[in-house]
């Protein structure tokens, strides 16, 4: 995006994963990091390579983003440091079993992380690229947030969050110069399965992470809103977002629908 005119990318869960790979691609661009994770000698041993292989700098801020006073001193960074010009909102976490197996403090903490952080850090940042004219946010969903079948109720509904933030945020601040982009993985090859306590052996192919964030990164070059890596036909996501934009005129009505009127035969 060359109309950035700071040179610096935020990721958050920058230790491992998507969030590290993003780290490396966009220091391979010649952006200066901000890595934000819980692992700090990770972290280490990533800055010192990436600076190595690029000369970069990157900065790290060690956080738990569930502990509130963490959380807030990554928000004051977004909000201060003027060399952030993007923010990848790439923490969270998943949960294995079904929902009657999952205790209410797992729950919460996974809506905490994959919800409320990823909306504070967006709210932290975008005043100031909003007043800048320029700025970018990329929000990593999930495809399961489209796909209630698949029975990951609580993560998936985060990730129905996601995709609703990011629409939302695009209409309010695309006009404003600010550019915002959703990502919806599929099944990724990265830790998160591990340590939500997932059996490894009963997982469907997984995509690796490399293959991941290029593709999301040439979606985010195109300026792309909505990227979904593993579909190969866009015009199955244009159909389905053409169909919920043709029921919005119906949404506003002052009556219910006339399927919903009890017939005389059925009232009798």
């Amino acid at each position: 995006m060359s109309n950035l005119t700071n040179q610096t990318t935020l990721v958050t869960g920058a230790s491992t994963g998507i969030g590290a790979v993003y780290a490396d691609r966009f220091a391979k661009r010649g952006y200066d990091l901000v890595l934000v994770a819980r692992d700090r000698t990770r972290m280490e041993a990533l800055a010192e390579q990436l600076h190595r292989e690029t000369g970069v700098s990157v900065d790290i801020l060690q956080a738990d983003l569930t502990h509130a006073d963490e959380l807030a001193q990554v928000e004051e960074r977004l909000r201060t440091d003027t060399r952030i010009s993007i923010l990848i909102n790439n923490a969270g976490a998943s949960i294995a079993g079904s929902f009657v197996d999952q205790s209410p403090d797992e729950m919460a903490k996974i809506i905490s992380l994959n919800t409320t952080v990823l909306t504070r850090l967006a709210s932290a940042v975008a005043p100031r690229f909003v007043k800048a004219g320029n700025g970018a946010i990329i929000n990593i969903s999930s495809a399961v947030g489209l796909v209630p079948e698949f029975g990951l109720t609580v993560y998936g509904a985060t990730k129905a969050f996601v995709l609703f933030f990011t629409q939302g945020l695009h209409l309010e601040l695309g006009p404003q110069g600010v550019y915002v982009q959703v990502v919806l993985p599929a099944a990724t090859r990265t830790e998160v399965w591990e340590r939500s306590g997932w059996d490894m052996n009963a997982l469907p192919p997984l995509m690796e992470v490399d293959e991941l964030v290029d593709a999301a990164l040439v979606g985010f070059d195109r300026r792309e809103t909505i990227t979904i890596p593993s579909l190969p036909d866009v015009e199955q996501w244009n159909t389905f977002d053409a169909a919920r934009q043709s029921m919005i005129p119906n949404f506003n009505q002052v009556h219910a629908a006339d399927r919903y009127h009890l017939a005389t035969s059925e009232q009798s």
